[in-house]
C-alpha cells in the first residue's frame, strides 16, 4: 500500500468569520475551540502541546511556557496587529514564524477614533443616558454643552498607518494636527513636535503607539498633568500605555474634560477599575477593528499566514522575518 503522510495538526482558539478556516480545514487536521469564550489556560496548553500550527487571538497568552510545552509547533499566527501577547523572542529562538494582520484594519480603527473623539467632545453617551433616564424636561441653551473639533488641535501620538489615517480625517474636520513619533518622521502637512510640546499644545490627544517596554506607562500622571486643562484623551492602541488610575483622578478633578478608551490594562475591564466611576469617560470593549469586513479580512489573513508557515513558505505578514534567514 502507498505510504500516507499525516496531516499537520492546527489548533484555533476561537471560531472566526470568513472562509479562512475552511481553507485550513481542507489541508490540515483542524481543531477549533468550540466552547463559549476563550480556552482556559490549561486547555490552551494541552492543545498547543499537540499542534503543529496555532492560530490565536490577542487575548491568548502565548508565552515561553506555552512554547516550551509545544515541541511540535512550527507556525504561529495571531488574528491581530499587535503582538504584545506573544513572546516573540522565544518564538524566534525556536525559529517559529509568527504571523499577524497589519494594514487591513487601518481605516476601520481610524473611524472608531473619530467616533470616540466626537462622542467625548459632544458628550453623546451622557446625552443618551440623560434622555433614557427621563431627565430631559426642556430645551436649555446651556444643556450638555460640548466642544467643537473644528478649529481645535489634535495631538497624534504615534505616526504609523493608523495615526496617519486619523490625522488625515482630523484635517478634513477642520482640526490642526500635531504629531509625535518615537522615531522622528517627516509627514507632509503634519507638524511633528516633541511629546511635551504635543501634550501642552493639543485640545485632543489620540494614542497610536505599540505597547513596548518603552511605551508602557508613557502617559503617566506627570504626562497627563502636561496636557492642556480641559483636554480630551482617546486611546485605541493598548491599555498599558495610559496610567488608568492617574487618568481617573484627572477626570474626577476636572483637570481633563473627558476621555474615551477602547483598550485597557486588563481586559475585560474588572469591576474594581477606577475608570468605572470616572466622569466624562466613554468606554468601549476593544472594538477598534470591529466591522464585518475588517474582522473577516483579518481572519482570512491570519489563516493565510498559518497555511504558508506550515507549508514551509514565507508568511505574507511575518513579525519575525529573521527566522527565514539561513
Amino acid at each position: 500500500m502507498p505510504e500516507t503522510t499525516a496531516k499537520s495538526r492546527v489548533f484555533v482558539t476561537r471560531t472566526l468569520p470568513g472562509s479562512g478556516l475552511d481553507r485550513l480545514r481542507a489541508e490540515f487536521d483542524l481543531e477549533v475551540w468550540a466552547e463559549p469564550g476563550l480556552p482556559p489556560r490549561e486547555a490552551l496548553l494541552a492543545a498547543a502541546a499537540k499542534a503543529d500550527g496555532l492560530l490565536c487571538l490577542l487575548s491568548d497568552r502565548i508565552d515561553s511556557e506555552l512554547l516550551r510545552r509545544a515541541p511540535r509547533l512550527r507556525a504561529l499566527s495571531s488574528c491581530s496587529v499587535g503582538l504584545d501577547h506573544v513572546d516573540l523572542a522565544a518564538a524566534t529562538a525556536r525559529r517559529i514564524p509568527v504571523g499577524h494582520t497589519p494594514g487591513v484594519l487601518t481605516d476601520t480603527t481610524a473611524e472608531l477614533v473619530i467616533s470616540l473623539l466626537l462622542a467625548a467632545a459632544r458628550r453623546v453617551v451622557e446625552a443618551d443616558r440623560f434622555v433614557r433616564e427621563g431627565r430631559w424636561r426642556e430645551w436649555s441653551p446651556d444643556l450638555l454643552l460640548g466642544r467643537d473639533l473644528a478649529g481645535s488641535t489634535l495631538g497624534v501620538i504615534g505616526l504609523g498607518a493608523i495615526g496617519q489615517a486619523v490625522a488625515q480625517r482630523a484635517g478634513a474636520l477642520g482640526m490642526r494636527v500635531l504629531g509625535w513619533n518615537r522615531t522622528p518622521r517627516l509627514i507632509d502637512g503634519l507638524a511633528c513636535v516633541t511629546l511635551p510640546e504635543l501634550l501642552a499644545g493639543s485640545d485632543f490627544v489620540s494614542v497610536h503607539v505599540a505597547l513596548t517596554p518603552e511605551t508602557r506607562g508613557l502617559l503617566d500622571a506627570a504626562a497627563l498633568a502636561r496636557m492642556r486643562p480641559g483636554a480630551v484623551l482617546v486611546n485605541v492602541a493598548r491599555g498599558g500605555i495610559v496610567d488608568e488610575t492617574a487618568l481617573a483622578e484627572a477626570l474626577a478633578r476636572g483637570r481633563l474634560a473627558g476621555a474615551a478608551l477602547d483598550v485597557f490594562e486588563h481586559e475585560p475591564l474588572p469591576p474594581s477599575s477606577p475608570l468605572l466611576a470616572a466622569p466624562n469617560l466613554v468606554l468601549t470593549p476593544h472594538i477598534g477593528s470591529a466591522s464585518v469586513r475588517t474582522r473577516t479580512r483579518m481572519a482570512d489573513l491570519a489563516a493565510l499566514n498559518l497555511r504558508a508557515g506550515l507549508r514551509g513558505e514565507r508568511m505574507p505578514h511575518c513579525a519575525n522575518p529573521e527566522v527565514y534567514e539561513s
